[in-house]
């Protein structure tokens, strides 16, 4: 069976046909999201720390960190800070210690700039996940050198300088030259992590048949683990967690063993509190004058006011427990435990030692 193993100084991530299904946590990025990006320019990372705890919390087994960012405030003082290549390498690192200092999970080190790539390597402790190589020849000289001396393994893109094809045939082939490629550099098929790139569905009617036969030719022909962009797939549409929660469980049938994904259902926040409450009212509901927010969301199906696992967890552990990777369902018991609320838990305690 083939297995990647992701490390961080004292846990394992395995990535594996035999495995529960491997969820490596995509929210500390700042691309397109800019209130991430002026705080991490203004050197303020608590939300990236609040991010990686909240992850590891809804069950994230992999960190990804992705440094794409530029400090547009930092450009009159000095225009290099609008180059990627000058702000990156050194965010990486900063990003990677300030991470491994609260949580020990294996990381993935994501970037497009080789020297973000590089110091993000040399500051993780155990072994990363590398995000990402693809088949363009430019990329392949630069990463796959990288891969060998951290002996790490890799996300491997099925583009390559032709773009992203359409055809399921061309990714495919794509994904054997990275293979290849990585052989010629002494790196096996078991540290290559194949993401064959989910289309939207919402353009392309076939995009979810595509990935399904396409993880299993990968499986099957060139025995590599395979990643994904989980939330690609419902681009574009409405209810985008109905089909993510379907598409998850389909793809791990078919072979697919990690996904690149938010675990975390962001919590609800005040504003929509409120809105939900005067059209409550307008309807001549009349709620207990006590009843707090948590309650109140909990009661009408809107989530928590705390960040919590997301709906896509639950289909991930379902699936995990359907397809015998979650031995006598403990996880699937454990994910649906009720917690009890603050200060319950220790009154029973005291209530059993008492008796």
């Amino acid at each position: 069976m083939t297995r990647t193993i992701v490390e961080s100084k004292t846990k394992t991530a395995i990535i594996g046909f035999d495995q529960p299904f491997c969820v490596i946590g995509e929210r500390i990025n700042p691309t397109g999201r800019k209130i991430l990006a002026a705080e991490l320019e203004a050197g303020d990372f608590s939300r990236v720390e609040a991010d990686a705890i909240a992850q590891v919390a809804a069950g994230a087994n992999i960190l990804d960190i992705n440094s794409g960012a530029v400090f547009s405030n930092k450009m009159a003082e000095d225009p290099r800070y609008a180059d990627n290549n000058f702000v990156e390498p050194p965010l990486m690192k900063e990003m990677v210690e300030r991470v491994q200092a609260i949580t020990d999970v294996p990381l993935c080190i994501d970037s497009s700039v080789p020297g973000a790539l590089e110091n993000g390597l040399a500051a993780a402790e155990g072994r990363p996940l590398l995000n990402s190589v693809t088949g363009e020849e430019e990329r392949l000289e630069l990463v796959l050198p990288l891969v060998k001396k951290y002996n790490v393994p890799v996300v491997a893109i099925s583009n390559d300088d032709t773009g992203i094809s359409e055809d399921p045939d061309v990714r495919f082939a794509v994904a054997k030259k990275i293979v290849e490629r990585a052989a010629d550099f002494g790196i096996p098929a078991h540290d290559i992590v194949v993401d064959p790139l989910v289309m939207p569905i919402g353009a392309m009617g076939t995009a979810g048949l595509q990935v399904f036969t396409l993880v299993r030719r990968l499986r099957e022909e060139l025995g590599v683990n395979t990643t994904c962009g989980a939330s690609n797939i419902s681009f574009g549409l409405p209810n985008r967690h109905g089909i993510n929660n379907a598409f998850l469980p389909m793809a791990m049938t078919a072979g697919m063993t990690s996904a690149i994904m938010n675990p975390v259902a962001l919590p609800i926040g005040p504003k929509k509190i409120a809105e939900k409450k005067a059209e409550i009212e307008a309807a001549g509901i009349i709620l207990p004058a006590d009843m707090d927010d948590e309650t109140f969301v909990t009661l009408f199906g809107m989530g928590s006011t705390k960040p919590k696992a997301g709906k896509e967890m639950e289909a991930i552990r379902a699936a995990n427990f359907l397809t015998n990777n979650d031995d006598g369902g403990a996880e699937w018991i454990r994910f649906n435990r009720v917690p009890p609320k603050e200060g319950e838990g220790r009154e029973r305690r005291g209530r059993r030692r008492r008796a």
